[in-house]
């Protein structure tokens, strides 16, 4: 059904001086695009480790989540996955509008992927078909891609994780708050995301050659 620095022991907070170079105001795309995408809007519960990420409360009782902080965290996750060779970086999603998201982030910058099923054992037994040895991980969602995230965790990679409110962070190493349920949100980071890659990969501030929109990251409904 559909779904509507850095160390891998040190992570990040809302605090971290790394994202102080950002200026007020100064974000990635017009700020109606992530609204227009609902990439800010939580859930009805929130956890105790999401809490620094909320920016309010909606009349209907769901969280908002901090845009500036979002945009802020996309610029850092690409930095750090720029330093990693492109296919020692594996990005996963069992979440079905996440699927096509993935798949498209991981060719346009040259990483593995394993959309629908992570097939148990694919970082941790050598005698798998699927065996990989990534350097990095990339979760869609830290629940429902569990699987994976605990593979990483016993392997001792660090993760980057989309993070919803109500999302659990404890073995999240880089959180990127967002709405990780939505197929236009979901496709509008990874879209980014994958743009922000080829940028700090080039090492220039002028925008990357990059063709592909958000639309082209969007799952069929």
């Amino acid at each position: 059904m559909p779904d509507e620095d850095i160390q891998a022991t040190e992570p990040l907070t809302s605090t971290t001086s790394e994202g102080q170079d950002i200026r007020p105001g100064e974000l990635l795309v017009p700020e109606d695009t992530y609204l227009t995408a609902g990439v800010h809007i939580g859930t009805q519960q929130k956890s105790a480790s999401m809490r620094h990420f909320v920016f309010k409360i909606r009349y209907d009782g769901l969280y908002v989540l901090d845009i500036k902080e979002t945009d802020r965290r996309i610029r850092l996750a690409a930095q750090f996955l720029a330093r990693f060779p492109a296919d020692k970086i594996l990005a996963v999603s069992q979440r079905q509008y996440g699927q096509k998201p993935v798949r498209i982030f991981a060719k346009t910058i040259g990483a593995i992927s394993f959309s629908e099923r992570f097939v148990p054992g694919s970082l941790t037994n050598p005698n798998l078909a699927e065996y990989i040895e990534p350097k990095v991980l990339v979760v869609t969602d830290p629940a429902t891609d569990q699987q994976a995230l605990s593979e990483a965790v016993s392997v001792g990679i660090p993760v980057l994780g989309l993070c919803d409110v109500n999302n659990e962070t404890r073995d999240v190493d880089l959180v990127i708050p967002c709405n990780n349920k939505g197929r236009v949100s979901l496709a509008t980071v990874y879209w980014l995301l994958a743009r922000e890659v080829l940028r700090a990969r080039s090492g220039s501030e002028a925008e990357p050659a990059y063709p592909l929109t958000i639309e082209d990251f969007q799952a069929a409904l």
